[in-house]
């Protein structure tokens, strides 16, 4: 039995397509040779995906982020298995393909059904004040998922194969299986590092968040940063929400992964927040009280970061050029000899599931939210068009523009259905959601190119994943946030964006006070203006605010951009002090940090909730 090792080989001529997928097929494929689409990889990616989907689901309510979940996974699964080996003597390792089969599966449940749960469904709760029923955000989260995986298959040749366009995340998660089944002593460090970090983030959220049962005897009053009240013109400072230092890990490391730039530039955001305009205009009566600060400040936030991150997708005009110029090149999984028919996804298997799939997402649209059948019909040709761009911007940059793509249907819906949040919103989220899983999925047929897997087996895990995904986010959403009162007590950064965008697209400008418009404008055109700079002068970004970090400074509370900088001076600490330590350990760590305590604390929140619902 032998696993692929090495780089890809050389190829002689790429301007041969047919060469060149005979070079891969001869040097590269090892599908039929090992074990890859088995019943123990499916499972193990479905449970470990599944609780990375719930862990995902608290860190968008608590930062607005998600965080990819492949690399995670393949670390886990190796140890895990190590452990079954260990108490089940006689239990075979699992193959690199099996594993790869497995991180297909874990990405799926794990990162392509959330995009749309925490962001659209929770906008239309903040606005509704009531939760839509489970079962239709059960098959819209499901069939929104498997159209994104689907749309992936036309473009995975053109892309992987013939283009051999990067994929930076795919080729890291290759890289990792490959020095994990090499048995490379840093990699065995790196996977046990993550997890005991894990562990240490699991404690921290026990510890720190848990409020029922023993945990109350455990629960630590950790001391705030600042020991005595203080007056900011006249304001006193625990009146402020969040101006203090909140004890999280998960916090301090999504800090040490965004870098220092991003954190830097958010603490900078916050503290003219919260020392100055925020008190000016509490004084002045433009926000109501104090604790609605941050609903006063997210218009300005949320304008800097729609603008800038809606002017960073326009000047990668080329990109977009080639996205649709390409897809006219877009070959079927057919080839020559017939090795390749058995590996690549036919394009008949996106025909099959492509129709049923959107005749149904067009009928959700239409009976749950009213959204006529060609406003329908067209959220599914946006989808597939912006996916195309979105999958070659994560190909070219590893960056999915998914806010952006999510944005550029909301202002189109804004403009054919006005005065309809509802529309505006859920239209939005089928971009959203299929654009996320479409880029998630070539990601990882990235790894499993680059490893010889076949890719008919991936898509299949792929597929199945989706379904371990969606049933466990869906109910641990309702536990999570049972009402309108407990998603607020998030101030979840991505939900009031959604919201504030489609409330100010379907009921006018006039709808915002006044100050906020300034904010609006003040914060649009400097989110355009850093884009721009950071696009044709980006030596210069070193020295220039990221307009992402000071958009979202204004979004989220100051304790969270405080732990932002904690994390990230930690990081930048470590890289001088021990640089060749923090390029192998620091994303391992701050990874297994964000893992363990998001997903403790979403398991507490989901128990409190249910014992809740018991009494």
């Amino acid at each position: 039995m032998t696993e692929v090792t090495q780089e890809l080989p050389a190829v002689p001529d790429k301007t041969d397509i047919d060469a060149t997928e005979k070079h891969w097929l001869t040097h590269v494929y090892q599908g039929d040779k090992i074990p890859q689409l088995t019943l123990r990889a499916v499972m193990m990616g479905g449970i470990l995906g599944a609780l990375m989907s719930i862990s995902n689901l608290y860190t968008t309510l608590k930062v607005g982020w998600s965080f990819g979940v492949a690399i995670t996974a393949c670390v886990l699964s190796y140890v895990i298995w190590k452990l079954v080996q260990m108490v089940m003597p006689g239990t075979t390792p699992m193959s690199i393909l099996e594993n790869n089969c497995m991180q297909s599966t874990a990405s799926a449940a794990g990162y392509s059904t959330g995009a749309t749960i925490g962001t659209a469904f929770g906008a239309l709760l903040l606005i509704t004040g009531h939760h839509m029923g489970w079962q239709l955000v059960l098959i819209w989260t499901l069939t929104t998922a498997l159209i994104g995986v689907l749309l992936a298959v036309p473009m995975k040749r053109q892309m992987i194969n013939i283009e051999q366009l990067p994929f930076p995340s795919g080729i890291a998660a290759a890289e990792t299986l490959r020095s994990l089944h090499g048995q490379c002593l840093e990699a065995v460090q790196q996977a046990y590092a993550l997890v005991a970090a894990l562990v240490g983030g699991a404690l921290t959220g026990l510890l720190g968040k848990g409020n029922f049962g023993w945990q109350q005897r455990l629960h630590l009053k950790l001391p705030e940063l600042l020991p005595f009240d203080i007056k900011l013109s006249g304001i006193a400072g625990s009146q402020l929400p969040g101006f203090g230092f909140e004890p999280s890990v998960l916090l301090i490391g999504a800090g040490m992964i965004v870098g220092l730039r991003v954190s830097i530039s958010m603490l900078a955001g916050s503290a003219i927040l919260y020392l100055f305009v925020g008190p000016m205009m509490i004084n002045a009566g433009e926000v109501e009280a104090p604790a609605k600060l941050i609903r006063w400040s997210l218009w300005a936030g949320t304008a800097m970061m729609v603008t800038s991150g809606l002017t960073a997708f326009a000047v990668q005009w080329k990109v977009i050029a080639r996205s649709f110029t390409a897809f006219a090149s877009i070959r079927n999984g057919g080839g020559e000899g017939g090795t390749a028919e058995s590996v690549e996804v036919p394009i008949t298997w996106f025909i099959a599931g492509m129709i049923p799939l959107a005749i149904a997402m067009v009928a959700i649209e239409y009976v749950a939210f009213s959204i006529s059948l060609p406003l329908g019909f067209l959220s599914i040709v946006m989808s597939f068009l912006l996916a195309l761009v979105a999958c070659r911007t994560t190909g070219e940059t590893d960056t999915t523009p998914i806010g952006a793509m999510g944005k550029i249907t909301q202002l189109t819906y804004a403009v054919l259905a006005p005065s309809n949040m509802a529309t505006n919103l859920m239209a939005a989220s089928v971009t959203a959601n299929t654009v996320s899983s479409a880029a998630d999925l070539l990601t990882d047929l990235k790894s499993g190119y680059l490893l010889g897997a076949n890719a008919r087996k991936q898509f299949i895990a792929q597929f199945v994943g989706v379904f371990f995904g969606t049933v466990a986010i869906v109910p641990a959403w309702y536990l999570m946030v049972p009402n309108k009162a407990v998603l607020e007590s998030f101030n979840p950064p991505a939900a009031n964006m959604w919201r504030a965008v489609a409330e100010a697209l379907a009921r006018g400008i006039q709808y915002v006070p006044v100050s906020a418009r300034w904010g609006i404008l003040i914060g649009g055109v400097l989110g355009i203006m850093l884009a721009l700079l950071d696009h044709f002068h980006p030596k210069l970004k070193r020295f220039t605010p990221s307009a992402m970090g000071l958009g979202l400074s204004w979004v989220v509370p100051f304790a969270n951009c405080f732990s932002f900088f904690i994390g990230a001076v930690i990081a930048w600490l470590w890289a001088k002090r021990w640089p060749r330590g923090a390029s192998l350990f620091v994303v391992p760590v701050a990874s297994g940090a964000i893992a363990g305590e998001s997903l403790a604390c979403a398991i507490i929140a989901m128990v409190s909730a249910l014992a809740a619902f018991g009494k």
